[in-house]
């Protein structure tokens, strides 16, 4: 039966999605209990996620000890795991892709941290990925870098579901859908069904708060302090404005009579980090219709422990949104620096997660030779 607080949320137009993926869930049975109890209809993964999992160890031995008896080298092995995660999670969720008429029941997989600033070779290896996976309802994540863009082009073009990530300002958002257009127009004049196109874009909201906090907490006045654990809910607010606005363009509703579906708003990184801070703040406060909210698990279980869902929150709050981040900007904060610090830091920190990994698969290969 499912949880009154996750079907509220999805009753007001957000695809639940969770932020976590692993072989014991997979196979535990745990993650298609999740799309009953919690409203669950998509999951995302990254390189700290696949870290964590194939780290910790728990079911892939055989996997492991197969990949060493084929002589493969560390970086083919985690393709071969994280691959195969993936496609038997979008087998769990091909109900709820086939009900959602392809909306949702994605799994997305990320292209590797070291390309992120290799337009080719994230091409090449999107369309790789997607032909591994070889599932209809699995998505590649493509970081927004400037690198990225004709990436996330070039891979819609294909016919290939993106779920563009790492978005934190709102000129670098406008720029991904203007991506995604690319892509759809060069979808239709490669004869690709747009129908068959899905596209997210992963705009994060933590991270926000977390560095504009710290320099508001620097300046250290009443009215600097009293901005707190604002900005990232204001920021992920304006860029739904934005995406209202873009996919109302007479552009973007051409493919969408054509076939072509709005690329989705997705809010990522919604894990609150700090402690003083409501623990589901990122979830009904972002609650607006044709959104993604990929939560990790923590989030999931406080907003259906107790989540106060209240309808939209986002619609006609744009003006109040505009004020916080001026005001931000009135305590000599550059947005454009801390948008730029925030991208520059997750792609590394993804470097770092990819860095473990290799490790971490290259002594388990090892030790099953």
């Amino acid at each position: 039966m499912s949880n009154e607080r996750t079907a509220a949320l999805s009753a007001v137009g957000v695809s639940i999605w969770l932020d976590d993926l692993s072989r014991t869930r997979i196979e535990s049975g745990e993650l298609a209990e999740l799309i009953e109890s919690h409203d669950v209809v998509g999951v995302t993964t990254n390189p700290t996620i696949f870290a964590g999992a194939i780290g910790g160890g728990a079911g892939y031995g055989e996997r492991i000890a197969d990949c060493a008896g084929r002589r493969l080298d560390a970086s083919a092995t985690i393709i071969e795991l994280t691959t195969a995660d993936v496609a038997d999670a979008c087998d769990v969720f091909s109900g709820v892709h086939a009900a959602s008429d392809g909306r949702d029941g994605r799994v997305s997989i990320e292209v590797e941290p070291g390309l992120a600033r290799d337009t080719e070779g994230t091409i090449a290896q999107a369309k790789a990925l997607w032909a591994k996976v070889d599932r209809e309802n699995a998505m590649i994540k493509i970081p927004a870098t400037v690198e990225g863009l004709e990436a996330i082009s070039a891979t819609i073009g294909a016919g290939i579901s993106v779920n563009v990530t790492l978005i934190f300002s709102l000129e670098r958002y406008r720029e991904v859908i203007n991506a995604y257009l690319v892509g759809l127009e060069r979808a239709r004049a490669a004869g690709h069904d747009l129908a068959k196109i899905r596209s997210v874009a992963s705009f994060f909201v933590s991270r926000v708060d977390t560095e504009i906090d710290a320099r508001l907490t620097a300046v250290g006045t009443p009215e600097a302090l009293a901005l707190k654990g604002r900005s990232g809910v204001a920021n992920a607010r304006l860029a739904y404005e934005v995406y209202e606005q873009s996919f109302s363009s007479e552009r973007a509703k051409m493919l969408l009579e054509l076939g072509a579906h709005a690329q989705r708003p997705l809010w990522a990184s919604t894990g609150v980090k700090d402690p003083a801070l409501p623990d589901t703040l990122y979830v009904t406060e972002l609650a607006a219709a044709d959104t993604v909210n990929t939560m990790p698990e923590a989030t999931l279980r406080a907003l259906a422990d107790h989540g106060d869902v209240h309808g939209d929150a986002v619609s006609g709050s744009y003006l109040e949104a505009n004020q916080v981040l001026n005001a931000v900007d009135g305590q000599g904060i550059d947005y454009a620096e801390v948008t730029a610090q925030l991208e520059a830091e997750g792609l590394a920190k993804f470097d770092a997660s990819w860095a473990e990994l290799l490790e971490t698969v290259e002594t388990a290969l090892e030790n099953a030779r």
